[in-house]
């Protein structure tokens, strides 16, 4: 028996392991898939049937896959969205369930307490759900961001919910109860969550060992959970709390091999859970359906009520999400309001998922018609994934919805990089006049022209397709070099010159750099292939900017750099002065002709005039619009 148990653990595994490789290479949504293959693979006989327990849910899935959403997130993007996060996790969550009640009550013949805990049972959109076909499709970062937001804390509201329904179905619950289940959930969930933070930031500090911080990281989830549920606080906001805090101080606690230790084993965690929960969803499909054909309501009103409850939920997030849009759903520090386009998108973006199917084995055996009541949950989470996660793609082209630009995100990180360069050499600058300072004239230039050269790799990622820049060049070579580099050390290693754990050493610092290097290049093939916006602020508007703003550009003076052609250089990229037209080259080709211009006449700013290109530069406060 263990042996059959662990072999069809295997096949679990492999099975998402084949479908999310193949749904990747066709570009569909791996939940979509999953969840299709697993409902046709329930009712192959061989198949057995594997009933998915709440606990191994609610205890051994929901804490980690909720963390690493968390963990993910941005607490800034959080805090600047709280409001809108909380008329969807908590305003929609009760606003579906009554809906759904009151449906349920109406075609099943059950008390409102067992319709609402139906309601609160497939109230809360799934978290993983929602951001994997949202980030597959292409949607906006706010939408993907109120997404996350709300998907991360409405599993609170449904679970009290959902409590309070079942104590009202026996007859021992109060509004005063309700009142303070609510309360503890929210405020106990908060202060076990940070309390919880505080202990991984002290186990953080005084580790640095890669493998035990990572090991920490894993059981994070549970510190924050498990103490949480035992006070009958919300163990989902106690984990979330977690995740978000710890999120944000990691560059802080932990070392940046401890950060790249926990971001690839968490990557590889969360991709095998959250799969493997969507194909348990669909093998649910044949014995749910079975248990359902023994209920005394027959199946035409099965039917009948499974769809209404279905489109009562997709109806009643519509309903919802419209008028709220003008009331609360506004996005980041600037306090603007999603438009009409994005906020249909989010109106559509309800699909549910494991926590859904896992609720509804929850509702007691006593329940009236409770094999129905898990039948139409289950009816919505595939219907909400098959139905709003296969067309919400079509949705997003029919609105002319566009995702996260890469171009316009590189143009942004170069800036970044930018400022983080200043302060770099700033630094250098103190060290190099210290009076003791020990370091060299040679080795300070060395860095300079390290971190400058890092610098213009960021910009360099912004030029023509076909364009071999000086970093491309410099990346070919080294990848070329540390090739020859690793082959000496495994003749070393293969003809035993070499002590083995010194060896392995040598062969991870080689593997580093080159994953590095690799990294950078998949990046830049994914930059080139969209035009370039003009990218929101990334800080303050200087006036040397504003003052631009109306006028028509100046005409070019040149149709390349001049200087470059004289002293028969390639320029890498283009820059057109817009106080005079002068045409100069970009700090990534030799001359840096564009910035000797603006050292000589101090005419302040710059645009690119690369194809697809607008984007201007402030020399004098450094601002990009």
């Amino acid at each position: 028996m263990d042996m059959e148990v662990a072999t069809w653990i295997v096949v679990l595994v492999a099975a998402v392991l084949v479908v999310s490789a193949l749904s990747d290479r066709i570009g569909i949504a791996a939940p979509l898939s999953l969840t299709v293959v697993g409902i046709a693979a329930s009712f192959v006989p061989s198949i057995p049937d594997v009933p998915l327990h709440p606990d191994v849910v609610l205890l051994g899935l929901l804490p980690p896959l909720l963390y690493a959403a968390a963990h993910r997130s941005s607490l800034v993007d959080f805090k600047a969205n709280i409001r809108s996060i909380g008329m969807l996790s908590v305003g929609l969550v009760l606003f579906s369930a009554f809906a759904v009640g009151l449906v349920a009550t109406a075609l099943m013949h059950v008390p409102f307490a067992a319709g609402l805990a139906l309601g609160a049972i497939v109230g809360p959109p799934d978290a993983v759900a929602a951001t994997a076909v949202g980030r597959r499709i292409g949607l906006p970062r706010r939408v993907t961001t109120l997404l996350e937001g709300e998907s991360l804390f409405n599993d609170a509201t449904a679970i009290v919910l959902l409590r309070t329904a079942i104590a009202a179905i026996a007859g021992t619950v109060g509004v005063w109860q309700v009142i303070g289940s609510f309360a503890l959930s929210a405020v106990g969930g908060v202060a076990i969550g940070a309390l919880a933070a505080v202990l991984l930031k002290f186990g953080n500090r005084r580790v640095s060992d890669p493998v035990i911080t990572t090991g920490l990281s894993f059981v994070a989830p549970w510190i924050a959970y498990l103490p949480a549920e035992e006070i009958h606080a919300s163990g989902v906001v106690a984990v979330v709390v977690t995740g978000l805090i710890a999120g944000f101080k990691a560059p802080l606690e932990q070392t940046a091999l401890s950060r790249m230790s926990s971001r690839i084993n968490w990557n590889t965690i969360q991709f095998l859970l959250e799969n493997t929960v969507f194909l348990l969803i669909g093998l649910q499909a044949r014995w749910i359906v079975e248990a359902a054909g023994h209920s005394s309501l027959g199946w035409g009103t099965i039917g009948v009520a499974c769809a209404a409850v279905m489109v009562t939920v997709i109806v009643a997030r519509i309903v919802w999400c419209l008028p709220s849009a003008f009331i609360a759903i506004r996005v980041d520090q600037t306090d603007t309001y999603l438009s009409a386009r994005e906020t249909a998108a989010l109106s559509w973006a309800g699909m549910r998922g494991v926590v859904t199917l896992a609720a509804a084995f929850i509702l007691p055996s006593t329940v009236p018609h409770r094999e129905v009541l898990v039948l139409a949950a289950m009816v919505v989470v595939a219907g909400s994934l098959l139905i709003q996660g296969s067309t919400l793609p079509a949705l997003a082209r029919a609105l002319r919805l566009q995702g996260p630009n890469p171009r316009t995100d590189a143009l942004q990180q170069a800036v970044v990089m930018r400022s983080a360069t200043n302060a770099g050499l700033a630094a250098l600058d103190k060290i190099a006049a210290s009076e003791n300072c020990s370091v060299s004239p040679e080795v300070i230039a060395t860095l300079r022209e390290r971190t400058e050269a890092r610098e213009r790799a960021n910009w360099e990622r912004l030029g023509p397709d076909a364009l071999d820049t000086p970093t491309a060049q410099v990346r070919r070579a080294r990848l070329q070099m540390l090739q020859a580099e690793r082959e000496e050390v495994l003749r070393l290693r293969n003809t035993g010159q070499g002590d083995h754990e010194v060896l392995q050493q040598v062969l991870f610092a080689l593997d580093v750099e080159e994953a590095t290097l690799t990294a950078a290049q998949t990046r830049s093939e994914r930059v080139t292939v969209a035009e370039l916006l003009t990218p929101p602020r990334v800080s303050n508007e200087c006036d040397h900017l504003r003052v631009r703003d109306g006028f028509a550009d100046p005409v070019p003076l040149s149709k390349t750099c001049e200087e470059c052609a004289a002293l028969d250089l390639d320029p890498v990229a283009l820059r057109l002065c817009l106080s005079c037209g002068h045409i100069g080259c970009c700090d990534s080709s030799v001359g840096k002709h564009a910035t000797a211009h603006y050292e000589r006449t101090g005419h302040p700013v710059i645009r690119s005039v690369e194809p697809g290109e607008s984007w201007r530069w402030c020399y004098i406060d450094e601002v990009l619009k």
